[in-house]
């Protein structure tokens, strides 16, 4: 399951950054792969919408959140842990 979740996270930022997935690594961050803030806000909205869980996200704030954003790696854990606690 978690490397379902890591692939399909991978596939909402690739499709954000305009990048095919294989062009996303868990080692990047979103300013290395070009997504900006409105796209860091629709990639937030496609995780939220295709997992069914509530990403506590603040757009304003996006360094002061419980949802780390500091690389797909960090996202994707995230998630995980959203999804499980949502179980």
């Amino acid at each position: 399951m978690a490397e379902n979740i890591a692939n399909k996270v991978i596939a909402i930022i690739a499709e954000q950054a305009m990048l095919t997935p294989d062009e996303v690594s868990p080692g990047s961050t979103l300013e290395s792969l070009g997504v900006d803030s409105l796209g860091l806000v629709e990639a937030v909205f496609a995780i939220e919408e295709t997992f069914d869980v509530q990403v506590p996200f603040n757009a304003n704030e996006p360094g002061d959140t419980a949802f780390d954003i500091s690389s797909v790696q960090s996202i994707i854990s995230a998630v995980e842990k959203l999804v499980e606690e949502a179980g």
